[in-house]
């Protein structure tokens, strides 16, 4: 089964990273995990016309430090609570820079971030600091959103109903792989959803009805593939669900978590290319902006 000894909780003190660190606390004891909490404070860059003669950054006043540090006291306090090996990092400079490179050097197992700051919804994060990190890390990402209901206790943490979309790809397979251990874990009910793209609706009304037969073919055949995909070991206690649906991944994707009322999505992205890293994967990206319950993203290389 996975392993996940190390995880990575980055914050800015907001509700929603305080909501990122209750799954990360959570996900900790499952796993008996250490987790790392990381604050980073901007960098000062002053305009170089104004000042010519400086050619490094200029660091916050050192009381702005004393300050993070005491917040970081505050901010972990419930998590050391819990009995969850805790550790504060502070940093200063890039916050993608300074996570991506504390996730290296741990080396980190999980990434656990929220996907709004402290302004919440004025200020959307994703598309800036949690999209660059999904783009840079190659560790697995738990992206937390706004929408992700709070909790006054870690332990409340369940995921009592997961989502794993499955292409037969390798990441999608190695997806899998989490899905089934946390809902081991968490005693979830699993669902595993795979989507005929709609390649069907753009061909017209010629060929409706061979057509509708060959997507009878292909929704058999799909569903099948679900079936064998889970290990036999795993069935004695793992009862999947298995959807076939037709149309856009993403969308798909969304409205079966939102029908089914998914407390969380485990899905693959494809291997670290040009075209990848500069959309993150074209589902993966529509999915972790627009879900209503933490999304938990996987590479396969």
């Amino acid at each position: 089964m996975i392993e996940i000894k190390k995880i990575v909780c980055p914050t800015d003190f907001s509700d929603f990273s305080r909501r990122a660190l209750d799954h990360a606390l959570a996900l900790a004891k499952w796993y008996e995990a250490e987790v790392s909490v990381l604050h980073v404070i901007p960098r000062v860059l002053m305009p170089p016309e104004a000042y010519p003669y400086l050619t490094e950054p200029i660091f916050p006043d050192p009381r702005v430090r004393e300050d993070a540090l005491a917040e970081l006291g505050r901010f972990v306090h419930r998590a050391r609570e819990t009995g969850v090996t805790t550790e504060v990092r502070l940093k200063e400079g890039d916050a993608v820079d300074e996570i991506v490179k504390l996730a290296a050097q741990l080396p980190a197992h999980l990434i656990v971030m929220g996907t709004h700051g402290r302004r919440g919804l004025e200020r959307l994060v994703l598309g800036s600091v949690t999209e660059k990190v999904l783009r840079k890390v190659s560790c697995p990402v738990m992206t937390v959103s706004a929408s992700s209901q709070a909790t006054d206790k870690p332990e409340k943490v369940l995921f009592k109903s997961i989502l794993c979309p499955v292409d037969f790809s390798a990441s999608s397979t190695k997806a899998l792989e989490y899905a089934m251990s946390l809902a081991k874990e968490a005693d979830s009910r699993l669902i595993l959803l795979h989507v005929l793209e709609s390649v069907f609706e753009e061909a017209g009304d010629v060929a409706a009805f061979a057509l509708s037969d060959y997507r009878a073919y292909l929704e058999k055949q799909a569903r099948e593939r679900l079936e064998q995909i889970v290990p036999e070991g795993a069935r004695e206690w793992c009862h999947p669900e298995t959807v076939v649906a037709s149309g856009r991944s993403y969308r798909q994707i969304l409205k079966l978590a939102a029908e089914r009322n998914a407390e969380l999505i485990v899905m693959g992205v494809q291997g670290r290319n040009a075209v990848d890293l500069a959309l993150f994967g074209s589902t993966a990206h529509h999915v972790v902006r627009e879900a209503k319950c933490p999304v938990l993203t996987i590479r396969s290389g």
